[in-house]
C-alpha cells in the first residue's frame, strides 16, 4: 500500500505594508520629554547665573585684581598707612577728635596722615581707626578701600540728628537698617536692596553697651546727602512718614558698599542734636558740649567692642551670594 505524502507547508510571506498604511514612530513619553526640557532650562539658568556672578565680581575689589591693586595704592596714599600695618578690627569716624582720644587711650598707637584721611593703629588692641571726613560719597569709597585689608569686623562711630521725639542728645542708636536716601549706594546694589549691618557685629556691640550699663535704641535711620534738610518741610514730612529714629549722612552708604565688598560692618550712632525741636539745630557751642560730655564714652565703647570682638564675639561669617 502506497504511503500518503504529507503536504508540505509553504513559508508564509510577511505582508509588506501598503503604500497607504501609516508607519508608527516611537516618541518619548510626555513626562520624559518634560524632564529633558526642564533639565535644559535649568542648565541654561545656571549658566546665566554664573555669568551674572562673574560679571558682578568683575566690578568689585575682591573679584578684580586690577581694581584691587589700585584700591591698595589708593588706601595707602589716602591714609599714609601701609596695608600690612592695618589691624583686622577697624573703627570708622568722621571727626579728628576721635583719633586724638584713641591715641590718648592707646599710647602705643602709631598715627599717620595721608592725602585724604588720618589713621591710627594700636598693635596691643589690634584695632585701627580711620577718620575719613563727612558725607555719603566718601563713606562708600572707604567701604570699598578697607575691603583690601580683609578685616574681621568694622564699626562706624557716627553722629546723628534725632527725628523721633523720645530721643535726647547723648542717646545711643544701634541701627538695624538705614534708608538709602543718598545718591551713591545705587552704584553698588539695586535700589530695592535694603542697607543692613552685619547682624553679629551689632549683636556684640549691644552686649558691650549692656555690660557698660548704657541704654540704647534700635531702629532705622535715614541717610541723606542733603545737608540743610532741617529747612525743607517736605523732607521733614518724609522722615516722619518713614518712621525713622534719626537722620545722618553715611550709614546707608557704608552698609551698602561694605556688603557689596564682603566687609562685616556695624554702626553705633550718637545723637548729637534734635533738629525737629525749637532751637535744636547743632551750633558750634552745642557741638562743643556734645564732644565734652559724650564723645569720650562713644569712642571708648567702640574701642572696647573692636578689641574684644575677635576673642569674645561669635564667629562672623559674611552672607555668601
Amino acid at each position: 500500500m502506497a504511503s500518503k505524502k504529507k503536504p508540505t507547508k509553504t513559508p508564509s510571506k510577511k505582508k509588506s505594508p501598503s503604500k497607504n498604511a501609516k508607519t508608527t514612530t516611537s516618541h518619548p513619553s510626555p513626562s520624559k520629554f518634560s524632564e529633558k526640557v526642564d533639565r535644559w532650562v535649568r542648565s541654561r539658568v545656571r549658566e546665566e547665573v554664573i555669568q551674572s556672578k562673574l560679571s558682578l565680581m568683575g566690578t568689585t575689589v575682591y573679584g578684580n585684581e586690577s581694581k584691587r591693586k589700585i584700591a591698595i595704592d589708593m588706601l595707602e596714599r589716602y591714609t599714609g598707612h601701609k596695608l600690612e600695618d592695618f589691624a583686622k578690627q577697624i573703627i570708622l569716624t568722621n571727626f579728628p577728635y576721635y583719633i586724638e582720644r584713641f591715641k590718648a587711650l592707646l599710647p602705643d598707637a602709631t598715627l599717620t596722615t595721608g592725602s585724604a584721611f588720618t589713621v591710627a593703629t594700636s598693635k596691643s588692641a589690634n584695632v585701627s581707626i580711620i577718620e575719613f571726613g563727612v558725607g555719603s560719597a566718601v563713606a562708600a569709597l572707604v567701604g570699598e578701600l578697607i575691603s583690601v585689608v580683609d578685616p574681621s569686623a568694622v564699626l562706624f562711630l557716627g553722629l546723628c540728628g534725632a527725628v523721633h521725639n523720645s530721643l535726647e542728645v547723648g542717646d545711643f542708636i544701634l541701627p538695624i537698617a538705614a534708608v538709602r536716601g543718598e545718591g551713591v549706594s545705587i552704584h553698588f546694589l539695586p535700589k530695592e536692596v535694603p542697607a543692613l549691618p552685619t547682624f553679629k557685629v551689632q549683636k556684640f556691640v549691644s552686649q558691650i553697651l549692656v555690660e557698660a550699663g548704657h541704654d540704647y535704641r534700635t531702629g532705622t535711620v535715614h541717610t541723606t546727602d542733603f545737608r540743610f534738610w532741617e529747612f525743607d518741610k517736605g523732607f521733614i514730612q518724609k522722615l516722619i512718614s518713614e518712621r525713622v529714629l534719626a537722620v545722618e549722612m553715611e550709614t546707608a552708604s557704608l552698609f551698602t558698599s561694605c556688603f557689596a565688598s564682603k566687609v562685616n560692618i556695624g554702626a553705633l550712632l550718637l545723637v548729637s542734636d534734635c533738629p525737629m525741636r525749637e532751637g535744636g539745630i547743632k551750633t558750634k557751642e552745642s557741638a562743643r558740649e556734645v564732644f565734652r560730655k559724650f564723645t569720650n564714652i562713644h569712642i571708648e565703647l567702640g574701642i572696647k567692642a573692636m578689641t574684644n570682638i575677635a576673642t569674645r564675639g561669635e564667629h562672623i561669617r559674611h552672607y555668601q551670594w
